[in-house]
């Protein structure tokens, strides 16, 4: 029996769901608060058990969760018990030389990147996945492995994958490395772990710095670029345009998707379906009914409303999901509620959050989430960035009723923090204000 320690993290349960469907027992332990990575655990009837160290027995193999500590009871009673022990990483890189493994690497994109990599090579091959949003699917007989990479604290050094996907390159979790070298490096070793090839946005102006002895493509929209977006056409229905390799055509492609940033993540795995051999038509067919990964861009209608949910967190993701929205809603006011994460984050990009949070029509800030981090240890108060922004004022879940006088506008939540319960009572509040005034 594989017991996970901290299993309602996003990785976590989708492990957990991955090792159930290839047959072994399986069930874990967490905190007693709802998350939205529970619901593959509970369509598996798969056991969550509040932390006790009564719940570690002699018959199980831990499973330790990269927030558990040291001195969690759970972790000292399997210590105790001389069990075996693996963490996260050492469980994934097990499973990864069980297929043909590809992994998607990079400070943005990853969990589209991989959503979509899964929904194509699945459809139309057979694919496993875990994915960052808590997804985890396998079955035996399938060829491949599509698994998310994180880079935070080097943890992807642990694969060594059949394809090393690389979306971007970019200073985050300054809480671990020190400048953007530091990143390049870590991000040069995952490369040369890829047994075949390297496929990595040219267009990033980090990824051509690094020295790799595998074979590497670039992708992007320039034009020295193995392969190659042309005609690009952004609408409000998506986006389409040609794809070229090496100056040959070879295919057309109409997608159902916004932004600059996620045609990028089309065209690694584009580029992935290329190598694989896969038929242009086949692999656009599916793209064309591409649904997105769970808090990346969910729609929902309020109302004359939008709610939006997006797991954006890093200045740039800001950024490109902003631009996303304009490009879809481009008549409507643009409301973004966000919810900063970690308080070395806030500080380290809070002139560049100020001014992305200038382009929108009304912001809305919450308290800093202090994560893995200690509140006060880090000098940086959201009233800084706020005063910053002309259109900004705080919120919580306390005074949701500030969102309540939107009509016709796009409500932009961003945050990393499972926000569900804050718009669920958004919506609620909405639809009993709609319903009095008749």
């Amino acid at each position: 029996m594989y017991y996970l320690i901290g299993i309602k993290g996003t990785g976590m349960s989708a492990l957990a769901c991955f090792l159930h469907d290839l047959g072994y027992t399986v069930k874990g332990s967490d905190v007693e608060r709802h998350f939205f990575t529970e619901k593959g655990l509970n369509e598996r009837n798969i056991e969550i058990l509040p932390y006790d160290e009564k719940n570690i027995t002699k018959d199980m193999i831990i499973i330790k969760g990269n927030v558990i500590k040291e001195d969690h009871p759970e972790y000292q009673k399997a210590l105790e018990l001389d069990l075996k022990i693996y963490t996260y990483e050492e469980m994934l890189a097990k499973l990864t030389k069980m297929f043909m493994t590809i992994t998607v690497a990079g400070c943005h994109g990853k969990t589209t990147t991989s959503t979509m990599a899964y929904q194509v090579l699945n459809t139309l091959k057979g694919a496993n996945c875990l994915i960052g949003d808590g997804t985890g699917i396998a079955n035996k007989e399938n060829k491949y492995f599509v698994l998310e990479a994180c880079e935070y604290q080097r943890h992807f050094l642990e694969y060594f994958p059949y394809y090393a996907i690389i979306t971007n390159i970019e200073l985050d979790h300054v809480d671990y490395y020190k400048d953007i070298d530091d990143v390049i490096d870590a991000f040069t070793e995952y490369a040369n772990n890829a047994e075949k090839m390297v496929i990595a946005c040219g267009d990033d102006p980090y990824t051509h710095s690094l020295e790799v002895s595998k074979p590497i493509f670039y992708y992007g929209l320039d034009e020295d670029n193995d392969i190659i977006a042309k005609d690009v056409n952004y609408n409000l229905d998506g986006v389409s345009f040609d794809v070229f390799v090496e100056d040959n055509y070879y295919g057309h492609f109409d997608l159902p998707i916004y932004g600059k940033h996620m045609l990028l993540d089309a065209l690694a795995v584009i580029s992935l379906c290329y190598y694989e051999r896969i038929e242009a038509k086949e692999v656009a067919k599916v793209l064309k009914e591409f649904h997105a990964a769970r808090r990346r861009f969910n729609e929902t209608i309020v109302g004359s409303n939008i709610l939006i949910d997006d797991y954006a967190h890093h200045p740039t993701e800001l950024k490109c999901t902003i631009k996303a929205v304009k490009q879809k809603y481009p008549d409507k006011n643009l409301v973004v509620i966000w919810g900063p994460h970690t308080y070395s984050r806030t500080k380290a990009f809070k002139d560049e959050y100020i001014e992305i949070l200038k382009t929108v029509d009304k912001a809305y800030i919450m308290d800093i989430y202090a994560a893995r981090e200690k509140e006060g240890e880090i000098n940086i108060n959201i009233n800084d960035i706020i005063k910053e922004i002309p259109n900004a004022e705080h919120i919580s879940q306390e005074e949701i009723d500030k969102l309540l006088n939107y009509e016709d506008s796009v409500l932009l939540f961003m945050s990393p923090n499972d926000l569900t319960s804050f718009e669920q009572e958004y919506i609620n509040k909405y639809k009993n204000k709609s319903q009095n005034k008749f």
